[in-house]
């Protein structure tokens, strides 16, 4: 029998999610959603992993998961395609963690160039949470509780997708074939795989206040696209301008179909004499602002239409979320009855244990 495809990926839930998510991984997670390739989908709100470096703010977790689930929802997810869950609801998360933290060293994790980058950007160099420092091992626990054979993530996410890899294979070799080793799969679009931030830095997050939010109105989007990020030396309208580092042709590079011009600038054929133009010289930032704001309204109106269709009905969020929580848990609980049957402590569902010691004892 061919083994089932299934899928998993989330997020945290720190904040509503933005347009890099978007480009990143919900719409891919859509159109695999609806492609009719996987056999089971499961996408989670990482709360429990929020938890790792917002210990002492569980309330700005708790509101955005909401947040979260409104966003998967207006996308496009589908609770009748993927199951939609939040990780803490799914104790046997933690019980795997626990056995897996055993197959890993610490010098392992160290290495691991996400957690290294992570741990910078959060300036926990002095003082790591020891949750936040194995979040790898908790990661590879989601992955494989859910036999997930594909991990559609970032490319910053690889070193994570390698180490649950890792843990697939050193517990398989150990105890027997049990986990399922999972693959990744990055986005197919180079632009996407990093979108940076509205004023040029690399990273769009909500701290630095450089995001343009799924949720956000036309009027908000429009803003953040006219103070965007171009080429600091394209002064004057003739002079030639840079593409390597300009943001607005960052945004088109992930957003703009060839569709768009002859609908929103029919003066150019496609992006690529666009471009040309515009190192040349003769071409101003607010007109090709003024092009890629057409291009995100059009790409965000239906969506900030559909969360607000799903803000009117806040209880039957929570109802979907919680079907998806029951759901996954009986997934999640039928890994973890393989996994200690492999470990050989499921002492009270082994009947030949308790045979075989009454045999010896009874001195038969």
């Amino acid at each position: 029998m061919a083994k089932e495809k299934i899928i998993l990926t989330g997020d945290r839930p720190t904040g509503r999610l933005h347009i890099g998510h978007y480009v990143g991984s919900l719409r891919r997670r859509v159109e695999l959603q609806n492609s009719g390739l996987y056999d089971k989908i499961f996408i989670f709100i990482a709360d429990a992993q929020a938890l790792t470096d917002n210990m002492e703010n569980p309330e700005k977790v708790r509101q955005n998961v909401i947040e979260v689930a409104l966003d998967y929802l207006a996308c496009g997810l589908d609770p009748t395609k993927s199951t939609i869950f939040i990780q803490s609801q799914i104790p046997e998360l933690c019980e795997l963690t626990f056995y897996y933290m055993d197959l890993v060293t610490v010098s392992r994790l160290q290495r691991n160039p996400t957690v290294k980058t992570e741990i910078q950007m959060r300036n926990f160099e002095t003082s790591i949470p020891v949750g936040f420092f194995t979040y790898p091992i908790s990661q590879a626990a989601d992955i494989t509780a859910f036999r997930a054979t594909t991990v559609p993530v970032g490319e910053d996410q690889e070193p994570m997708i390698e180490q649950a890899r890792e843990i697939v294979r050193r517990f398989n070799h150990i105890y027997g074939e049990t986990l399922v080793e999972p693959e990744i799969l990055l986005p197919d679009n180079a632009a996407c795989l990093r979108l940076p931030g509205t004023d040029g830095k690399a990273k769009m997050s909500k701290s630095l206040g450089n995001c343009i939010y799924l949720s956000d109105s036309a009027d908000e989007v429009q803003k953040k696209v006219k103070s965007m990020y171009t080429d600091p030396d394209h002064l004057r309208v003739q002079d030639p301008g840079k593409l390597e580092g300009n943001t607005v042709f960052t945004y088109l590079d992930a957003f703009c179909r060839p569709e768009h011009f002859g609908l929103y600038l029919p003066e150019y054929p496609n992006l690529d004499e666009l471009k040309a133009h515009y190192q040349r010289g003769g071409l101003g930032d607010m007109k090709v602002k003024k092009f890629l704001n057409e291009i995100m309204q059009e790409t965000l109106e239906p969506i900030r239409n559909r969360r607000k269709e799903f803000e009117k009905d806040i209880p039957a969020i929570y109802e979907m979320l919680k079907k998806g929580c029951e759901i996954a848990r009986e997934t999640a609980a039928a890994t973890l009855d393989d996994v200690r049957k492999a470990m050989k402590i499921n002492y009270f569902d082994d009947a030949e244990l308790i045979a075989e010691q009454a045999k010896k004892f009874g001195g038969e």
